[in-house]
């Protein structure tokens, strides 16, 4: 336990925050090492603190090379998804992430739209959390810019 506490920390937060699926993977078999090892008192500590280092270092090289190769991002992580462009909800997005109108309506109240008008996008992000972007009441409404990179059909 205290060797995954130590790697984590090492490793940074993203060991275990909001996932990518690489990144949930990862968790799972750091988890089921992490069980063998605790659990089977005939096999090595050592190869399984050996093991759980290998798989915190399998993600320290992927997220090294994420940052460094848009390609190894894209096959490793998920990509963002347009579900609501202004008022209109995009139903086959919706289904291809297996969301429902009533799970979008759900996330607008929770970050306060009172309005449709009020609402620019709102994005599956890679992480599995919904994005609500407003329109802005003034100023400048830099929505494109953020919204790069989103899938806009499936």
């Amino acid at each position: 336990m205290a060797a995954v506490i130590f790697l984590t920390r090492l490793n940074g937060l993203r060991s275990f925050s909001k996932m990518s699926s690489f990144d949930f993977a990862l968790t799972i078999a750091t988890g089921s090492v992490l069980g063998s090892t605790i659990s089977d008192t005939s096999s090595a500590f050592v190869s399984g603190i050996a093991a759980i280092t290998a798989i915190f270092a399998v993600q320290a090289l992927v997220a090294f090379g994420r940052s460094r190769a848009r390609r190894i991002e894209r096959t490793v992580d998920n990509e963002p998804l347009l579900l609501m462009d202004g008022r209109l909800f995009l139903h086959a997005n919706l289904a291809h992430a297996r969301l429902t109108e009533d799970d979008l309506r759900a996330r607008l109240r929770e970050t306060g739209v009172s309005s449709l008008d009020a609402v620019r996008a709102a994005v599956l992000e890679t992480t599995g959390t919904i994005s609500i972007l407003t329109r802005p009441d003034t100023g400048q409404d830099d929505s494109d810019l953020l919204l790069a990179g989103v899938r806009r059909s499936v």
